[in-house]
């Protein structure tokens, strides 16, 4: 798993005018996020984090850049920071990092139906985009929908709500208009 990167934290809003931010951290302990070192973000770049109060930080570049004002700091908002995995914790057996789910066997009622292509979070709890052929499907991760995880066996079970609407196949529109 070396190379894989973790996500651990996202750039929030400025704070202040002189270049620090807002900093919202994945990590269990929110302040662990700064004793990993070298954050890298979703644009290639390095940065390390020093905390100078609750959630606000003080990032500087491993290329020299430092942060000196608002608009600088206004350019970082919403990028992402990596860990890479193999400088976090390994998990207990029954737990797992999120990204460790992608790649995984989806079953439904004893069948795969596809895969586990990614988990989002857009900020109201985590969600699982699995590969079914051609289609995608997002489930919200909770204990109802995916029911048991099995990481020893490379798999997930899901159960689909009955709120879900399935839409039909673009073959079976053009049928149902003739």
């Amino acid at each position: 798993m070396s190379g894989q990167r973790i996500l651990m934290g996202v750039v929030g809003r400025p704070h202040g005018v002189r270049g620090l931010v807002h900093v919202h951290s994945y990590a269990a302990v929110p302040a662990d996020l700064a004793s990993y070192g070298t954050l890298h973000d979703d644009r290639g770049g390095g940065w390390t984090l020093t905390w100078r109060g609750q959630g606000i930080g003080e990032l500087r570049g491993t290329d020299g850049q430092v942060l000196r004002d608002r608009e600088a700091a206004q350019a970082l908002v919403n990028r992402k920071l990596y860990v890479e995995r193999d400088r976090l914790p390994e998990p207990e057996p029954d737990e797992f990092y999120l990204a460790d789910l992608i790649g995984l066997a989806v079953h439904e009622n004893g069948a795969v139906i596809g895969n586990v292509l990614a988990v989002h979070d857009y900020g109201a709890g985590s969600s699982l985009e699995i590969g079914e052929g051609s289609r995608s499907l997002v489930l919200p991760f909770t204990r109802a929908c995916v029911p048991e995880v099995d990481m020893a066996g490379g798999r997930v079970v899901i159960v689909r709500p009955e709120e879900i609407e399935v839409r039909p196949d673009e073959d079976d529109v053009g049928e149902a208009a003739e």
